[in-house]
């Protein structure tokens, strides 16, 4: 097309979440944005804090590029950050707050983080870190202690590191009449979140501000969160960003309740005093809701909504969340595509063996997600039988791997980015989890998932928790092998098991070896199959497991 054509400023800015907060500022700047505890701010107010912090972060020397890690739980200062450092130009990153000061110090040591916001729980394992980074060269990013929001941190039970910053002091050096250094390209990094490390080694994933944007309108579509939605933060905002809820809360004036300490007390005293409309995170919030003492139990006044991503829970926990009256989601995602990619609504209480494994249909943000022949490249068909491995693409995927381009490379060759997961389409378009390539069992020429295998397992009413490996077989090739943990007080045999999993699975499919104990998790309370592979492998392990 020939004429008439003008790109500038009055038609094109580079998409950033940046420009959520300030239109909350001016079209909600009145309302509620962040209730915690006693604290209340609203829209205007959180808009001020974090121009100010973003003045101050530019002030202390901050430049555009310059990684900023933070250390905290769900509390306002996080929420805060995911504003601030992107508005002084610079990329957060938020860490998990069960890390280990060993892994932390490697963390650190990758980012070359220019400053450190930690809250007061968690200094003296960032100090430890910073002992295994004593003897590296290059300076030990400066510390900014944050404290309790209605306490100074004068007045913490322990005194703050020396030489430490203040959180609420760098706010009330900066100047609310900043200019906020916008990204020059859409492209540019916002935010750098580490895998699970639940397959091994936790990579640094980088999100840039035009995927985070995109991907914060999509979750308000899925979720359903147009009008002045009430969030409860029971996912980590370390995980994902929060699966990118700060910026979407912002985006429709909502209202952010934050919790320190999650519990299912916390659940309904906040839902009954602050109406909250939606809540999500891993399915262990399920489990803490379903299993609460029953005083804690209040009748819901109105609809809410929770989103779940991971293994699906047994029927039981379901069935009772939704007794309760929850509207409940289950989804699929990984931090390479920025938290839950696809999902599907569990509405229908006698429909358990179908809605387990069905993750549904994809995101409206994501062009791509199909189930491909991985070395074809060719998509399987819609019979529910085929296996393939499931493929992503689109504009709310990562740019890459932290500092890793092989990596990169390999995750998004031919085009598309592979999750290393095994799935199935059904007929009606909704695919189906079968299983981690890398954890599939081949026995005898059959493939086993050992996601069938584990909801089996979990089912038993003596079984907490459950996970199934390859074990090396000399006729077979493998076997499964489950490792089980059983509830408090519950007693039962390895062969009492194999025999209520041969009732219901396929022979085949049957653990031929079962193991007691706790199961190895990570940080984030993942199982660390690579770690059970090597104890179902090891001459040991029946001492370490196997109870008879």
């Amino acid at each position: 097309m020939e004429g008439g054509l003008l790109q500038c400023s009055a038609n094109y800015m580079p998409l950033s979440p940046i420009s959520f907060l300030e239109g909350a500022a001016t079209v909600y700047g009145g309302k509620v944005s962040i209730v915690y505890g006693t604290t209340t701010y609203s829209w205007r107010q959180t808009h001020e804090r974090c121009l100010k912090m973003a003045s101050a972060l530019f002030q202390l020397g901050i430049s555009r590029g310059d990684i900023v890690v933070a250390l905290a739980p769900n509390v306002p200062a996080l929420y805060e950050l995911h504003f601030s450092v992107p508005m002084a130009g610079a990329v957060l990153s938020a860490l998990n707050t069960r890390l280990d000061s060993a892994t932390l110090a490697l963390i650190l040591e990758q980012l070359e983080a220019k400053m450190i916001f930690v809250d007061y729980q968690f200094v003296e394992v960032v100090l430890e870190a910073f002992n295994h980074l004593s003897h590296k060269k290059g300076n030990l990013p400066p510390l900014v202690l944050v404290p309790e929001c209605d306490q100074a941190s004068s007045s913490m039970a322990k005194e703050p590191p020396q030489g430490s910053l203040d959180y609420n002091r760098l706010i009330a050096m900066g100047q609310s009449g900043f200019e906020i250094k916008h990204p020059n390209s859409e492209c540019d990094p916002i935010s750098v979140n580490y895998t699970s490390g639940s397959t091994g080694k936790p990579k640094g994933v980088i999100y840039s501000h035009r995927a985070v944007y995109l991907k914060s309108l999509g979750e308000i579509l899925r979720s359903d969160m147009r009008h002045l939605p009430v969030f409860l933060w029971t996912v980590d905002m370390f995980r994902c960003n929060g699966w990118c809820f700060p910026w979407a809360v912002a985006a429709v004036g909502g209202t952010n309740i934050c919790l320190r300490n999650v519990s299912a007390k916390a659940i309904f005293d906040a839902i009954s005093l602050h109406k909250v409309t939606h809540l999500c995170g891993a399915p262990t919030l399920l489990s803490m809701i379903a299993e609460a003492i029953p005083t804690h139990h209040r009748p819901l006044p109105h609809k809410v909504d929770i989103v779940v991503a991971g293994a699906v829970p047994p029927s039981q926990v379901l069935n009772k969340i939704q007794e309760l009256g929850f509207n409940l989601t289950h989804a699929y995602g990984m931090t390479e595509a920025l938290g839950p990619v696809i999902a599907s609504e569990l509405s229908s209480l006698n429909e358990n063996s179908k809605f387990k494994h069905r993750e549904g249909i994809h995101a409206l943000t994501m062009e791509g997600v199909d189930v491909k022949n991985p070395t074809t490249m060719t998509s399987v068909p819609c019979d529910g039988e085929t296996i393939g491995e499931v493929m992503l693409r689109g504009n709310t995927m990562m740019l890459g791997y932290f500092k890793n381009l092989q990596a990169t490379q390999e995750a998004l060759r031919g085009g598309w980015y592979r999750t290393g997961d095994l799935g199935v389409v059904h007929p009606d378009g909704h695919i189906q989890m079968k299983d981690r390539a890398i954890d599939k069992i081949i026995s005898g020429g059959e493939t086993i998932s050992t996601l069938e295998v584990e909801a089996v397992l979990v089912s038993h009413p003596m079984v907490s928790e459950a996970a199934v490996v390859g074990r090396p077989d000399d006729h077979l090739g493998e076997t499964p092998c489950a490792f089980v943990k059983l509830k408090d007080g519950c007693n039962v045999s390895s062969e009492e098991i194999i025999e209520f999993c041969g009732k219901r699975l396929s022979r085949y499919m049957a653990p031929r070896t079962v193991y007691f104990g706790d199961l190895p998790v990570n940080s984030t309370g993942k199982v660390q199959k690579f770690v059970l592979r090597e104890k179902a492998k090891a001459k040991g392990c029946l001492s370490l497991y196997n109870r008879d």
